[in-house]
């Protein structure tokens, strides 16, 4: 029997570990079986096959003798057919295959200094299996020194949890203990956030609770009950959070984000499509989650960020204000905006944006531009208020991977703006208040698109293709038979490899290499800019200011930010625009630099007043006069 004192020689209270060299514990929930054995398919070059015993609750557990790192196995359900451990700590032939015993102390951490998320956020979302050439944890390993030179201060790893097929986003996981196999072994993804502490950089890990992928997904088998018909999602059944049996669910997520944080040193969690983690429990899931993060962090300063297309803001106030206490949310609002300036389309789900001067202002001080208006793309009202929530619960970006994909061709923004405006643009969000984020490539201009990708049976292949190929008819630009029939198939691997990273483009694009690495360090090290401390104004159709404030207002910096052509702005009856007494304007900063590939940059504010430059940003400081 699977005793107490047992449980606690354990990491977790599921799946199989070792407690010693030659032994290992077992311990499932299989509430849907009578009875569930242990059958090992490579036991030292043996096969044999152990019942477990019956705890009660639906669990089933057993302790193992003569059982070491590597050995295969599968767990046959009442005297039937066998499947992986749905808590399989590593899957080396996929989601098929048997689950493979894993040595917990078997790598060895040099990381006991770190001390966590760095106070200086800047977030750089990594898909592994593009963001190299040959896709593993190893060769992403490689370039660690170059984003931490970069700036990157935080890595956001797409989903990792085991899936089906070669290739995909990871967003069909489906054993969510298992790295992904293709990716390399666990000690590689180990080795990875080792060495990125060891030079300054915290990794999150994106987790999708609110599905499972449509192959591969075994936990039916054991039990119905780990998912629920009261709720739908866009992308498969959704979890018994609070319904019959949910106790187990539950402790199975919640050991899972105990997992990912413990056994791989991650410092938080980035938790997807929150809308769809439903719960009507006195204690929601998600906070129960957010609680493990701190609690599994041990110390560490840790990082919860949260996808919710609602606008939820409540996700990120204190539990005491019935908040989910989490430390940031995804701003869609900032990016479908700066969208709308850099394509000059606003169709499909950018129609409620007009990419004019006031929502970048009001972006920049309140994070969220809908906190409860109507919003007629989706027939109703959208967002809650979220004034009084400071500046970094907000992440802004103007790429991400659900954005470029969605693009039709997966043609990353730089690719249709004009360069003066995206360098502009690339100024603004990185130096506004919040935590700016980029995806992989963005700093170099990447030329490889990133597709939506996924590798399937070919009934599914069909069905996915379709399927992708109907969100897009939103867009009217994408919704005819010559673009429709031009959409790149998502389960042809060519797909999947022309969205590789070619890091030769970083030198090739070293300009724009330097810009992002010149404002990252402008936000980091401007003792006004990293106040947070702001105020802005409308100058024209396509150009405002933003002033950045010391606390006694004795001190300042304004960014003049213009997306259209040059304006000469006179009057000025603009108090922002005004010098400190006794000082004048200075350029501190200007993305018209020519060393960004820019044309120069005159002074602005000259006898004949304001002439500022088109399809520009600069930064002005106060200097003596």
């Amino acid at each position: 029997m699977f005793g107490a004192t047992e449980v606690n020689k354990r990491k977790l209270n599921i799946g199989l570990e070792l407690i010693s060299k030659n032994t290992g514990q077992i311990r499932v929930w299989a509430p849907k079986r009578k009875s569930v054995s242990i059958v090992f398919e490579n036991n030292n070059n043996k096969m044999f096959e152990a019942k477990l015993n019956v705890e009660g609750d639906g669990y089933f557990s057993a302790t193992l003798n003569n059982v070491q790192e590597g050995d295969l196995y599968k767990l046959k359900l009442d005297e039937g057919d066998s499947y992986p451990d749905p808590a399989s700590r590593y899957q080396p032939d996929g989601p098929f295959g048997p689950s493979m015993v894993v040595d917990y102390n078997k790598f060895n951490w040099t990381d006991s200094d770190w001390k966590g998320v760095p106070d200086n956020k800047f977030i750089y979302e990594m898909h592994i299996g593009t963001f190299t050439k040959d896709g593993t944890w190893s060769a992403a390993e490689k370039e660690l020194k170059e984003l931490a030179d970069l700036g990157v201060t935080i890595i956001e790893m797409m989903p990792i949890c085991e899936f089906a097929g070669r290739f995909g986003w990871g967003y069909d996981g489906v054993d969510f203990f298992a790295p992904y196999h293709y990716y390399g072994k666990p000690e590689d993804l180990k080795s990875f956030i080792n060495t990125a502490h060891n030079i300054g950089i915290a990794v999150i890990l994106d987790a999708v609770y609110n599905h499972l992928g449509p192959r591969g997904n075994f936990l039916k088998e054991f039990s119905e009950d780990y998912f629920t018909d009261k709720h739908k999602t866009d992308w498969g059944e959704a979890i018994n959070f609070y319904g019959k049996n949910s106790k187990a669910v539950r402790n199975f997520f919640l050991s899972n984000v105990n997992y990912w944080m413990e056994e791989y040193h991650f410092d938080g969690l980035r938790f997807d499509a929150t809308q769809d983690i439903h719960d009507k429990s006195k204690t929601h899931i998600l906070i129960e989650m957010s609680d493990e993060v701190r609690r599994s962090g041990k110390g560490r300063k840790t990082f919860i960020v949260a996808e919710n297309e609602p606008q939820n803001s409540f996700l990120v106030r204190p539990k005491e204000e019935k908040g989910y206490g989490m430390d940031a949310l995804w701003n869609d609002d900032f990016h479908h905006s700066a969208n709308v300036v850099l394509t000059g389309r606003n169709e499909a789900y950018y129609t409620d944006y007009l990419g004019k001067p006031q929502e970048f202002i009001s972006a920049l001080k309140y994070g969220y531009l809908y906190q409860g208006q109507w919003y007629k793309w989706q027939k109703k009202r959208r967002g809650v208020p979220a004034f009084d929530l400071p500046h970094e619960h907000f992440v802004n970006y103007i790429q991400n991977h659900d954005q470029i994909a969605n693009s039709g061709r997966g043609e990353r923004c730089h690719s249709s703006a004009n360069k003066g405006v995206f360098r502009a643009m690339t100024a603004l969000f990185i130096l506004a208040p919040g935590i700016p984020m980029i995806f992989q490539g963005e700093e170099f201009l990447a030329s490889c698109p990133f597709l939506y990708f996924a590798d399937h049976d070919e009934e599914l292949n069909k069905m996915v293709a379709e399927g992708r190929k109907k969100f897009l008819t939103q867009f009217r630009s994408i919704d005819t038979h010559k673009m429709l029939d031009r959409l790149a198939p998502p389960s042809d691997e060519k797909t999947f490899l022309n969205s590789k990273l070619n890091f030769e483009e970083r030198t090739k694009n070293q300009t724009y290499y330097k810009l992002h690495k010149d404002l990252i360090q402008l936000k980091f090290n401007d003792e006004i800019i990293k106040q947070n401390h702001i105020d802005g104004a409308v100058l024209s159709e396509n150009a405002f200011v933003i002033r950045f404030f010391s606390p006694n207002y004795e001190n300042c910096r304004i960014l003049l930010v213009n997306f259209g052509i040059d304006l000469h702005l006179n009057p000025a009856p603009e108090p922002l625009l005004a010098p400190p007494i006794g000082k004048k304007w200075s350029i501190l900063w200007s993305s018209e630099d020519p060393d960004y590939e820019g044309t120069g940059t005159p002074l602005p504010d000259i006898k004949d007043n304001w002439h500022i430059q088109g399809m520009a940003a600069s930064i002005l400081i106060p200097v003596k006069k």
